[in-house]
């Protein structure tokens, strides 16, 4: 799609900007870098040793013994464990980790990991049991299971209702926000919710659920530093960074992850422009090729020479970028670690080459296996049959327990722990089972279905249909998808106007109904141009034509889009949104949106 804005021929080894190394860091330092980069990346080019080629039949083989992996975890699971939320798979037990949602919904949860592993799930099955082109609809299904995905969404929306629009970690799915939350929150759990929320706004005819997340999104990205950058964990009410540490991994990673696969499924070409520049800076500052550090959001300077697990997916990202050439690469460095322990720690430290302190364990984490199944789709290179055999081995030796498969507690001991998550089976088993499938002649949805689909996250499959990925496109050519019905918010109850109730502590959150009707597929804050169709203002930057803003937390002042025009009052929160409706057509700034935090909650919500 678009290559790194700079080769990686001038980026100096392991400073990756142009500003020099600290001053306290010395020559002799500098030559042992160097050395140590040259040696890592021998270790990841030429591996210490070399599977022989799986052929066509092996590989059919490979298919079969990694479906008995699945039903060997899935029938423990159903078993021994449902309706809890996860197996113990050592001693054939049931355990609560992420709500007990099969069983109350007066708990508090993680928002995140609500959304991409139970709002998705029931998504995902519900296109799939619904779907006449798939051959897969069953019969007397009757949407039971969108109803219960509405359902549970509407119980996390009080998490949105801060002056940045990025939601609370957490939130009570009868009560709402506690009023002693934490404000804390990750990118990756701010940033990745796109596509389940905005999935259910098509499905339901709600504009809601994809205004919240979209207005994340803008919130994480008004705050990037001036390299482009985002840390790891922000202040949700007040916009501050609270840990600056830039990287692709822990706590960021699917930021950047849902930023393209967001414009795959929906089109929607602001998500393709901040992605772009998103990962412009990524190559620039966090490359060091092939491997990837984490650096200081502001002066990009080192701050951990470290490959930690979840960076693995990066590989299959830029696939679906098109930028193969550093994934192939990177791909090779990661998995020479699988290759050195078996599998891979949380974190292996680069300077010393050995694995981080803390982080010596295997939670039969899937990225390194997706990220091969993705270069094995695109370039059919044996290489990653090999590779993926090498993981099924490592599982089935080293993590095989009675009833299913046991957590890694130390990757070079091989210790097993009495846990296994849910996402083994939803992403690690089914990447295994997708690549010796498509190398055994592809026998599935995915190969041979109706549509293209996007995995999730959590490795959920979400098609490309018209309902979806067209939803914008309102019946404007002959064939195009749309509903005869026009639609319109209605309150839960009649007659509320937009507002945010608080009783004993908690918010309670209510849809707004806005003033006019919307044509089925239009959200109400989509007013972006596009390019070629009237209305679009000349002159304007990408960051100008899709309103989005700009805040520096360093001067206190907020920038909309480049301009360089400054609000000068920033000592509350600040929202600041272009409009285009001005009669010469330059951009104005829409005071009504120009929200203080000094306000009720009700004016919380960031607006476009």
């Amino acid at each position: 799609m678009f290559e790194a804005e700079r080769p990686a021929t001038e980026r100096p080894g392991w400073i990756l900007s142009t500003k020099p190394l600290p001053s306290e860091t010395s020559t002799q330092r500098r030559r042992e870098m160097a050395l140590i980069h040259f040696f890592l990346l021998f270790l990841s080019v030429f591996p210490t040793s070399l599977a022989d080629g799986v052929t066509p039949e092996e590989a059919r083989e490979l298919r079969d013994e990694v479906r008995e992996m699945f039903y060997h975890a899935f029938d423990g699971y159903m078993e021994h464990a449902f309706p809890h939320d996860e197996l113990r798979p050592m001693s054939c037990t049931g355990e609560d980790t992420l709500g007990s949602y099969a069983l109350t919904l007066n708990k508090t949860v993680s928002v995140f990991e609500t959304t991409i592993r139970i709002l998705g799930g029931l998504l995902s099955a519900h296109l799939i049991a619904s779907d006449y082109a798939t051959g897969m609809r069953i019969p007397t299904y009757d949407d039971q299971l969108l109803h219960l995905a509405e359902d549970l969404a509407r119980r996390l929306l009080p998490a949105f209702e801060t002056p940045t629009g990025i939601p609370f970690g957490s939130v009570n799915l009868l009560h709402g926000v506690d009023e002693h939350e934490s404000k804390i929150t990750s990118t990756a759990g701010g940033g990745t919710l796109t596509l389940e929320f905005g999935i259910l706004s098509r499905l339901t005819n709600d504009p809601i659920f994809e205004q919240v997340t979209k207005n994340a999104v803008h919130g994480l990205w008004a705050r990037r530093s001036r390299l482009n950058l985002v840390g790891a964990h922000i202040n949700v009410f007040t916009g501050e960074w609270t840990q600056k540490d830039a990287g692709i991994g822990t706590s960021i990673d699917s930021f950047y992850e849902y930023l393209l696969k967001a414009y795959l499924l929906f089109g929607e070409e602001e998500y393709l422009y901040i992605f772009r520049e998103a990962y412009a800076a990524a190559m620039h500052y966090l490359f060091n090729d092939p491997w990837y550090v984490e650096v200081n959001m502001d002066s990009a300077a080192i701050v951990w020479p470290l490959f930690n697990s979840l960076q693995a997916f990066w590989p299959g990202l830029q696939v679906l970028a098109g930028d193969l050439d550093p994934a192939i690469r990177t791909q090779a460095a990661f998995f020479s670690v699988w290759k050195k322990y078996g599998f891979t720690p949380e974190g292996f430290n680069l300077a010393t080459l050995n694995v981080q302190h803390g982080q010596r364990s295997y939670p039969l984490r899937p990225e390194l296996i997706e990220s091969t199944y993705w270069l094995y789709k695109a370039t059919r290179d044996p290489r990653y049959l090999d590779a993926g055999r090498d993981m099924v081995a490592s599982l089935q030796y080293g993590a095989r327990c009675p009833c299913g498969y046991c957590h890694i507690s130390d990757v070079e001991t091989h210790n097993q722990e009495d846990h296994m998550e849910s996402f083994f089976l939803a992403e690690t088993v089914k990447y295994l089972w997708l690549l010796f499938d498509l190398a055994a002649g592809p026998d599935n949805l995915i190969e041979n279905g109706p549509y293209k689909y996007i995995f999730s996250t959590e490795g959920h499959l979400l098609p490309m249909t018209p309902q979806i990925s067209l939803a914008r496109e309102h019946c404007s050519y002959l064939g195009a998808y749309c509903r005869s019905d026009d639609f319109r918010w209605e309150s839960r109850k009649s007659g509320i106007s937009p507002h945010t109730e608080r009783s004993n502590g908690t918010y309670k959150f209510y849809r707004a109904q806005p003033l006019i009707n919307y044509p089925s597929g239009i959200s109400s804050h989509d007013s972006s141009p596009v390019s070629g169709i009237k209305g679009l203002c000349p002159g304007l930057t990408q960051g100008q034509r899709f309103g989005l803003s700009y805040f520096s937390d360093s001067t206190e002042e907020a920038e909309y889009s480049g301009k360089g025009e400054a609000n000068p009052d920033l000592s509350h929160s600040t929202v600041v949104v272009l409009r285009h409706d001005t009669e010469d057509n330059e951009p104005s700034v829409d005071p009504s949106v120009l929200e203080s935090s000094d306000k009720q909650p009700d004016s919380y919500l960031p607006q476009r």
